[in-house]
């Protein structure tokens, strides 16, 4: 609005059937600065608003004649009103007959914003226009920050339960994307300066887009966003400026928005082949440690948002990152006391094999462990897991194992031993509790006591075909409660005796007696051999699991 009160570039739809009203109307528009586009009747308004509409052009106000030949002005301002697509366009209407108080409220009740009676002055007719078009846009924009608001108060969900740095830099171009409408690119740089990134070539369905010039093109094939993984030279590029801008700029938390000129912002990270300005938030968190940048196409206002957004991501990241540094430790040091397959002692009689699997790199550390051992009765085998998943569980996980080296050198019979494991957690660590299996095999012989502490049960595999489970249980390991005796076999040349921890086979939405079943099926249907048959398994369960897997397999020989 200039110093007159003049609106330029506003366009105003007048209606009306009478050419000479319709004239007089625009010309007094049109000495205000508006463009006037003027229409005969209401079935020529709705079409002109449906090509303006498919334009992206539509009128900012529409002045209606009550008296229309094919449909009266309150009908035309409530089919206006009634789509959403033409809902927010005010209404104006203006008659020289219906001037009594019910026509005005009949009006208004149809939606519209205010009602002329003409003739009538100039200045109140441009008086009236103006009030009518800045109601509008006032409510326009107040709608828009409601919705952007809402795409943020979204976006930063989605970055709060994001499980890795990967998942949040992902999070993070998401819901950049869907607040500006056009590709975002988003960069965590870890303490390491390792860079982790996300993108989105286009505003992802689902939630809607905040309104936002630009029309969003895909993205060339970038790599594995979100893996920290060296992508396309754009991305390695791009990573390298943050890290030295943020060097540039230390401090404790807040964000700091500038504009990358297009000379410097590698091309083609936005648009396939396109050169361009990045607007670049670039947010610290707390401890001042993760610089955390995202970065959109210069093309839309900065009002605030993605700075907000840059820094619930800075803040996000730091409990990933303690996350990742503490599973690391939790993983060298199950690495460390867990001995590889190569690594395993010499076991007379027996052939053993064990398989150990991460949980996948989303889910926390767990406490599973196996371990076989030489005892003056035989080989001792056992497969178990800490409850819980930390650093803690990993730590338990290794004193239990020792544990049990140490009490076999003296005692090998399995319930035995269970029950000085058990006392041992309450002991040291009243509040864990952990299960395991246990089972001594004479090689000699195939004699096998086993002694099980709310474990799954050992299978024993037939090279026929067919397994089975061992009639075998008791409670977890520092519950302090009576164990049964345990059971006894005896194992042939042509059996396998397998031990897993249910990290194999826990999957959300199926019970534990499904996937037990599940894997004794496929136990059965395994080839022969203690290696094939842990490979088997593997690869019929092992993929992307939330938790941790042990595994042994023997056999006599």
């Amino acid at each position: 609005m200039d110093g007159y009160g003049r609106q330029p570039g506003t366009t105003v739809m007048v209606v009306g059937d009478v050419s000479a009203n319709r004239y007089a109307m625009g010309a007094v528009l049109r000495r205000a600065g508006h463009e006037v586009v003027p229409v005969a009747t209401a079935g020529q308004a709705l079409s002109e608003l449906d090509v303006r509409l498919r334009a992206g052009a539509l009128p900012d106000v529409a002045l209606v004649d009550v008296g229309l030949p094919d449909m009266n002005g309150f009908e035309l301002c409530r089919r206006v009103k009634s789509r959403p697509s033409t809902a927010a366009l005010p209404v104006v209407h203006f008659s020289a007959r219906a001037v009594e108080a019910g026509d005005r409220c009949r009006g208004l009740d149809a939606g519209a914003e205010a009602y002329l009676t003409v003739p009538a002055e100039p200045s109140e007719i441009q008086a009236v226009v103006r009030a009518a078009v800045r109601g509008a846009r006032r409510r326009t924009a107040a709608e828009t920050l409601a919705h952007r608001l809402t795409l943020l108060s979204e976006a930063i969900v989605d970055v709060q339960t994001a499980r890795c740095l990967g998942e949040l830099a992902d999070a993070a171009a998401a819901g950049a994307a869907r607040l500006t409408g056009t590709p975002a690119v988003v960069f965590v740089i870890g303490p390491d300066g390792g860079p982790h990134w996300g993108s989105s070539p286009h505003p992802p369905p689902g939630r809607g887009v905040a309104r936002a010039a630009g029309t969003p093109t895909a993205l060339p094939d970038a790599g594995l966003p979100g893996t920290g993984l060296p992508g396309t030279a754009p991305h390695v590029a791009a990573a390298r400026l943050i890290t030295r801008l943020a060097k540039g700029r230390p401090g404790r938390g807040g964000a700091h928005s500038t504009v990358v000129p297009a000379a410097l912002w590698p091309a083609g990270l936005f648009r396939p082949g396109v050169q361009e300005d990045a607007g670049r938030v670039l947010a610290f968190s707390e401890a001042g440690r993760t610089p955390v940048c995202v970065a959109t196409p210069v093309c839309h206002a900065d009002d605030g948002l993605l700075a907000r957004l840059a820094q619930a991501t800075a803040l996000a990241a730091e409990p990933l990152l303690m996350y990742q540094a503490e599973r690391h430790v939790a993983l060298t040091l199950q690495h460390s006391f867990l001995p590889q397959p190569y690594r395993l002692p010499s076991l007379p009689g027996v052939e053993v094999v064990v398989r150990y699997v991460p949980a996948s790199r989303q889910a926390e550390i767990g406490g599973d462990f196996y371990a076989a051992l030489r005892t003056p009765d035989g080989v001792l085998t056992a497969v178990g897991d800490v409850v819980g998943h930390s650093l803690d569980a990993a730590t338990v996980m290794v004193e239990i194992r020792h544990a049990l080296r140490a009490y076999c050198v003296e005692e090998s019979d399995p319930g035995a031993l269970a029950e000085r494991l058990d006392r041992m957690l309450q002991h040291y660590h009243p509040d864990v509790t952990a299960t395991v299996c246990l089972a001594l095999v004479d090689p000699g012989t195939g004699r096998t006591r086993i002694a099980d502490a709310g474990h799954i049960p050992p299978l024993v595999v037939r090279d026929e075909g067919d397994a089975e489970y061992v009639d075998v249980d008791g409670p977890l390991l520092g519950l302090g409660l009576d164990r049964p005796e345990p059971s006894e076999l005896v194992l042939t040349g042509k059996e396998r005796l397998l031990m897993v921890t249910d990290g194999l086979i826990e999957s959300r939405g199926i019970d534990l007696d499904t996937s037990m079943e599940q894997l004794r099926t496929a136990a059965a249907d395994a080839p022969p051999g203690v290696d094939e048959l842990c490979d088997t398994l593997l690869g019929c369960f092992g993929h992307n699991q939330e938790d941790d897997i042990a595994m042994l397999a023997l056999r006599l020989g």
